[in-house]
């Protein structure tokens, strides 16, 4: 489980492909890597994938087909920034709200626009996922806990502050490009 607050940014170092799946390695801040073993969970832009060969600059992990059709993960290249939380520890707080790390699928940034010292971002996602999207309800987008501000069918507005546009990777997110979608777990069941 994670909170959806993004403790920091890595880069997508390599892409090794094995019969329609992918090895990723990523390049990730020294803090980050402090105690992780292989076979820890991590949200890499809102999704739980598992460490192998974690070491003090980074770490790998694999990508099932099934990861590569439900995330953005696969068209992300080398150079690429990603979100990254560590699992959460039973005593941590619960800053964000849970997500588990299990994509529900793709929404699509239609627009941005600001919004006094914060933006206003507009997404459209398929009729199945809109319907788990409510009002001041949550959503995770990339591996970011954020609350929904409006609905209107398939689509959802989120106002981001200036810290988190700062922190995270959606600060550099262009009208058309897609993002992972974790709709709320208690919207869902």
């Amino acid at each position: 489980m994670f909170t959806g607050i993004v403790a920091a940014t890595g880069i997508l170092q390599s892409r090794e492909s094995f019969n329609g799946d992918l090895r990723i390695r990523f390049e990730v801040p020294p803090v980050m890597m402090n105690g992780c073993k292989p076979g820890d969970s991590i949200s890499v832009s809102g999704v739980c994938l598992t460490m192998l060969e974690p070491d003090e600059t980074g770490f790998s992990a694999d990508l099932s087909v099934e990861t590569l059709d439900k995330t953005s993960l696969g068209d992300r290249r080398e150079g690429d920034s990603v979100n990254l939380e560590l699992a959460m520890r039973a005593s941590d707080r619960l800053g964000g709200h849970l997500v588990s790390g299990h994509v529900d699928g793709l929404a699509e940034l239609v627009s941005r626009t600001e919004d006094a010292r914060s933006e206003r971002f507009l997404f459209e996602t398929n009729r199945g996922l809109a319907r788990y999207i409510a009002p001041k309800g949550s959503a995770c987008l990339d591996g970011v806990s954020l609350t929904v501000n409006d609905v209107d069918d398939n689509r959802f507005s989120i106002c981001i502050i200036p810290h988190t546009l700062s922190v995270t990777t959606l600060g550099g997110l262009s009208v058309g490009e897609k993002v992972n979608l974790e709709v709320d777990l208690i919207a869902r069941y």
